[in-house]
């Protein structure tokens, strides 16, 4: 038996009971699309891959292979949660925004509730108050980065490309990347400030995603290191600096201090004269 994404996909289907046309329509993509898919003549995408492994109900580390980013610990991973109707997801997906927009103090679940098109007593049905809705839009998050860099990289065997293409995937630029980092950058704020119970959760999911993050940067060091094309030491100590670079610049560029071309020259800087060997290529 063949062990290919497509392979592992049209597994998943067949897993489903689906026929291919109703597992197209399900997930919102063209039946020729994933046909070709299917056949080699097309790549999926990180998000179409996302989309199956959420209709099928199986991680996305199933379809991805070989697995090159670190799993989300128990505090950041989400609990399966039966949603029929995607209500739960379109309040997750409002509240990430409008957080990411506002402010979380400037958000109130009315609010939330009007961009989701539900109610209010439909998002207190979802999640006990604004503090959970937030900590589950965290843990959502996490989730979804780990889904992209998992896709993203799979498909990149060399270390070295591996390691650009991750921290591409951290630049603060875009429509998706630039909240996530508005929304970790009031994280870090909330949590240094008190000490209530609901700041102690913050800061616990803060550091499993936080962890998350540094063990797939040394992953990554380390593979470089067993092929010969980083440099050999500490790999540990390269990334507490490569990732607190990630994090230093970012917010810079959030703050408009610099821009991301300066982040990623600095950054690529950095990688070539401190991580990769000076004979490599």
């Amino acid at each position: 038996m063949t062990d290919s994404v497509p392979d592992r996909v049209r597994r998943a289907i067949e897993r489903s009971g689906a026929t291919r046309r109703e597992f197209a329509t399900g997930i919102g993509l063209d039946e020729t699309k994933l046909s070709k898919s299917l056949a080699g003549r097309r790549r999926f995408t990180t998000d179409e891959l996302a989309a199956i492994a959420a209709r099928v109900g199986i991680p996305l580390t199933e379809l991805v292979r070989p697995v090159v980013t670190a799993t989300p610990g128990p505090s950041v991973r989400p609990a399966p949660v039966d949603d029929p109707d995607g209500a739960r997801k379109r309040i997750l997906d409002a509240a990430w925004t409008l957080i990411a927009e506002r402010g979380y103090h400037q958000v109130r679940v009315a609010d939330v509730a009007n961009a989701a098109g539900t109610s209010s007593a439909a998002v207190h049905y979802h999640f006990p108050g604004k503090e959970a809705l937030l900590g589950e839009a965290l843990r959502h998050n996490v989730e979804l980065a780990f889904d992209r860099q998992s896709a993203a990289l799979a498909d990149l065997p060399d270390p070295h490309a591996r390691l650009l293409r991750l921290l591409d995937l951290q630049m603060p630029d875009g429509p998706v990347l630039e909240p996530e980092w508005s929304i970790w950058m009031q994280v870090w704020v909330e949590a240094v400030l008190d000490a209530a119970p609901d700041d102690q959760r913050r800061r616990e999911l803060y550091r499993e995603a936080q962890d998350r993050w540094f063990r797939t940067v040394l992953m990554t060091l380390h593979d470089g290191a067993e092929a010969g094309a980083f440099r050999a030491g500490d790999q540990e100590l390269r990334a507490r600096q490569l990732t607190a670079l990630v994090d230093g610049l970012g917010i810079g560029v959030m703050t408009r201090a610099s821009d991301v071309a300066e982040m990623r020259a600095a950054l690529r800087d950095f990688v070539d004269h401190t991580i990769v060997r000076g004979d490599h290529p």
